[in-house]
């Protein structure tokens, strides 16, 4: 029997001022309420040492939830992990190589598909990137070239994590969030929502609704942007 679709998309996995992950322990542990262990995927961070040393920061926290954390990368057939995991989470770094590391692996399309058959599911910042249509709308600079720009999809729309409202008390002359997005629309008719620190997108089977402490910004081909209050739900 297939599960009902579980999955938080987070901007950010630190708040400033506050410990890895604080802000959502609550969620968090909804979310793995079922889960005695779950699978890391460290891929948007360089290999190597730092996929351990990665894998072992959010160990120390999910230890105080009493839910154990293996990293994908120690697994020697990490498509059958994915398929038979009871929660998956995939962290933060370079959205451009955590693309690439799951385009290389083969392990796109087996992500998206134990997700969508009710896996819970939680990223945070290029861990939520993924989640979207592409990956166009990332803020990341393409340190690697994937082999293609599409992600899961398990929403119908991209996400700007770490978005930005322009500061009109900065001196600086370069482009906004905003701007980005809209060159994006110019040639793309995908959603973008912006997630300001501190907001993320809950999905619980066919509901996808904002929440947290700040709204979100919705960006729409040919429209103005939109505020999105926190629990609000979405049609799109």
């Amino acid at each position: 029997m297939q599960r009902k679709k579980s999955i938080i998309l987070a901007s950010t996995s630190t708040l400033f001022g506050e410990n890895y992950l604080a802000y959502l322990r609550d969620t968090i542990a909804q979310l793995f309420a079922q889960t005695k262990e779950i699978i890391f995927v460290p891929y948007a961070r360089p290999g190597g040492i730092s996929h351990t040393a990665y894998t072992e920061s959010v160990h120390s926290f999910f230890m105080g939830l009493g839910i154990g954390v293996r990293g994908l990368h120690e697994f020697p057939d990490p498509m059958s992990a994915l398929r038979e995991s009871n929660g998956i989470f995939t962290g933060g770094g370079n959205t451009f190589l955590l693309v690439k590391a799951l385009h290389d692996l083969g392990l796109m399309t087996v992500l998206r598909d134990v997700v969508n058959a009710g896996t819970p599911y939680l990223g945070t910042s290029a861990g939520s990137n993924i989640a979207g249509v592409n990956m166009q709308t990332t803020n990341d600079m393409p340190i690697v070239y994937p082999p293609s720009f599409e992600t899961m999809g398990l929403v119908p729309f991209n996400i700007n994590a770490h978005y930005l409202d322009p500061d009109p008390t900065l001196k600086h002359n370069g482009e906004t969030r905003e701007t980005r997005i809209g060159e994006f629309h110019v040639f793309n008719r995908i959603p973008v929502i912006g997630l300001r620190e501190g907001s993320w997108i809950a999905v619980d089977g066919d509901v996808v609704s904002t929440e947290g402490s700040r709204p979100s910004r919705m960006f729409s081909p040919g429209q103005a942007p939109n505020e999105i209050a926190a629990g609000t739900v979405l049609h799109l």
